[in-house]
């Protein structure tokens, strides 16, 4: 059974997940305080976190980028402020996805089982699990351990991240739309967190452009989509 933390302070809203995941095949474990859930963490054996961005004391945004600095376990952001710019900060922080408040359980639940399968090998339909590292100068993809090289340097990015990236390298030199790139790397119809695909782009950009403002390997095509460049640097 995969084991999900719940950083959550509205204690009705922790027991309806936590009776609906239960019944799903969940253990939830739930704590209502991002401090709390840090110690929880430090501990291990969690596979998922969902995490309220309101809660008292050190706020959602801070608790994942503590969790980011040193986890890479998939982050689900449950709020009721569901503006653009609270969804985007908690992308470029490290959420995987973001879920806002009222939400139904079976949306909640297909997005959980969405991230968690992101950040686990072989989710995409394409090549087989065996299929060797990708490398494009000083930059290795590796489909089967999920990392991300440059040089010699070992980088960080979501599941979703990682897979977005994976789709453009596997497609190198081509054009991809945002439709086209959802529809490579969605397994299901609420996984995808399409209005926010260009905020993933942006976060992988960092990870592995020398100048993310002047991007060589992905290159946005304006009116068509992205582009991974076959750059040997």
């Amino acid at each position: 059974m995969e084991r999900v933390l719940l950083i959550e302070d509205d204690e009705r809203l922790a027991g309806m997940v936590s009776d609906y995941l239960g019944q799903s095949g969940f253990v939830l474990e739930h704590v209502a305080s991002g401090e709390l859930g840090l110690a929880r963490l430090a501990r291990g054996e969690i596979d998922a976190v969902l995490l309220d961005l309101m809660l008292p004391g050190m706020d959602g945004f801070e608790v994942c980028r503590r969790i980011r600095a040193g986890h890479d376990l998939p982050i689900l952001m449950l709020t009721a402020r569901g503006d653009d710019t609270d969804r985007i900060v908690g992308l470029e922080l490290g959420a995987d996805d973001y879920l806002a408040k009222p939400f139904n359980p079976r949306e909640l639940l297909a997005r959980l089982r969405a991230v968690l399968r992101r950040s686990k090998p072989g989710r995409l339909n394409g090549p087989a699990a065996e299929e060797g590292a990708l490398r494009f100068g000083r930059l290795e993809i590796d489909p089967n351990s999920r990392r991300v090289r440059v040089g010699a340097e070992e980088q960080s990015l979501t599941g979703y991240q990682f897979d977005i990236l994976l789709a453009l390298a596997r497609h190198a030199g081509r054009v991809l739309s945002r439709d086209q790139l959802l529809d490579l790397v969605k397994g299901e119809a609420l996984e995808a967190f399409d209005r926010s695909i260009d905020v993933h782009v942006s976060r992988i950009r960092a990870v592995i452009e020398a100048d993310p403002r002047h991007p060589r390997r992905i290159v946005t095509v304006r009116g068509a989509g992205y582009l991974f460049a076959r750059t040997q640097d």
